[in-house]
């Protein structure tokens, strides 16, 4: 251990005091997106919109827009964290949540509610931010492991936010709700700006030159595949939110008892993410990340063919737990091949790309899904996310055995 330490990057000496800063970070900044989700309708109806087609158009309205912003923005900050420094961009973004979370709570008209969702997508970004910091600064060796260890902080904060969101309001009020969750974040922006180290840049080495490394330039077939398999991940895990509750119907009798499986299903996928993402990253530092990559997609690929024919619902619990499991792989080695295959100076602006076409996998999976289900009942949704996903995956064998003589992660 003392003899690896020692060879260490001058960058590189803090990575794993830095993980812990950007997990807890992240952690909170996710929890604060998605805790409003319970009680967004109450909270609407707080504001002044009654009507139940009103109360729902603008609850969809606020929710996304912080997705929506965050996922336009997320390529420019990015590109400035290569240029000026990553550990600033976690501080905007970090005392920018802070800040939009507390005034959220202040809201007094709907219309203010989705603009300061809005400011918040448009300030934040630290998960996003920490993926740059954690891939650009941990030692190659342990890239999957640690960003598999932060994907499972990313994963919590989606399951921690609506269980918070439900328990919290009713104890302390929606506003006191808001001040609290921009109380927390206010202690991530401290320990991010105290605890976490990063190299400093002199002033004439702002601008990071566009080729490093060696001159290493950027594999643009390789870059752009991950872009394509990060967004049709997000895409086949998000695709059958829009039809669950009525596919879980099926199987289940009683207006509650849907509810509560419906819930377990949604949190099954996300349990089995947070469980293996680092133990999958950890793998694919030892066999390579591309390898596991194309695994995991062909295991999602034929998990859900049985999701179509379930006949009980605890059989849908199951797989989708076991598909939470091939994902949460995933995202940990869609980074680390982005990170692998770019110089160090282009590594923000390409991973903020990344982040923009998952985002965009969130919005386009729920679309497809409502469609397919719509169109050709619920069953099919599961059967052409499956044909999706192995698409994804045998396009994933061909374009990195193409490039596997160039740069092998």
């Amino acid at each position: 251990m003392s003899s690896a330490s020692t060879t260490l990057a001058p960058e590189q000496q803090h990575w794993r005091r830095n993980l812990f800063v950007c997990v807890l970070g992240s952690f909170s900044t996710i929890v604060a997106m998605t805790l409003l989700l319970p009680f967004l309708p109450l909270y609407m109806q707080q504001l002044g919109v009654q009507e139940p087609a009103a109360i729902a158009r603008w609850s969809g309205a606020a929710y996304g827009a912080t997705f929506l912003s965050a996922a336009l923005t997320a390529p420019l900050w990015g590109k400035l964290a290569d240029r000026y420094g990553r550990k600033l961009m976690l501080i905007r973004a970090s005392l920018g949540m802070a800040i939009a979370m507390s005034l959220i709570g202040m809201a007094t008209a709907p219309w203010q509610l989705v603009a300061l969702r809005l400011l918040a997508g448009l300030l934040g970004g630290y998960a996003s931010g920490s993926t740059i910091l954690v891939a650009a600064q941990t030692p190659k060796e342990q890239t999957g492991w640690a960003l598999g260890v932060l994907s499972s902080g990313i994963m919590a904060g989606n399951v921690a936010g609506p269980l918070l969101g439900g328990v919290l309001p009713p104890l302390i009020g929606i506003r006191h709700t808001f001040w609290l969750t921009g109380a927390v974040i206010f202690l991530a922006f401290l320990a991010t700006t105290f605890l976490l180290k990063e190299v400093p840049r002199p002033a004439g080495q702002r601008s990071t030159p566009r080729h490093s490394e060696g001159d290493k330039p950027i594999n643009l077939p390789v870059v752009r595949l991950m872009w394509l398999s990060g967004m049709l991940l997000i895409f086949a895990n998000m695709s059958i939110e829009p039809i669950i509750t009525l596919y879980i119907a099926q199987f289940v009798q009683g207006e509650h008892a849907v509810t509560v499986t419906a819930g377990l299903v949604m949190a099954a996928a996300a349990l089995g993410s947070i469980l293996s993402a680092p133990r999958l990253g950890r793998l694919a530092d030892r066999i390579g990340h591309g390898r596991v990559l194309i695994y995991a997609l062909l295991a999602c690929a034929l998990l859900l063919i049985p999701q179509a024919f379930i006949t009980a619902a605890w059989q849908l619990v199951l797989l989708r737990f076991l598909m939470g499991m091939a994902l949460g792989g995933l995202l940990p080695c869609v980074t680390a091949l982005i990170r692998h295959h770019v110089p160090q100076g282009q590594v923000g602006r390409m991973l903020g790309y990344s982040t923009s076409a998952q985002y965009a996998g969130q919005v386009s999976g729920p679309l497809f899904g409502g469609f397919i289900g719509g169109a050709w009942g619920m069953r099919p949704v599961f059967l052409a996310t499956c044909v999706i996903m192995a698409l994804c995956a045998l396009l994933n064998a061909r374009v990195l055995k193409k490039h596997q003589a160039g740069q092998t992660p």
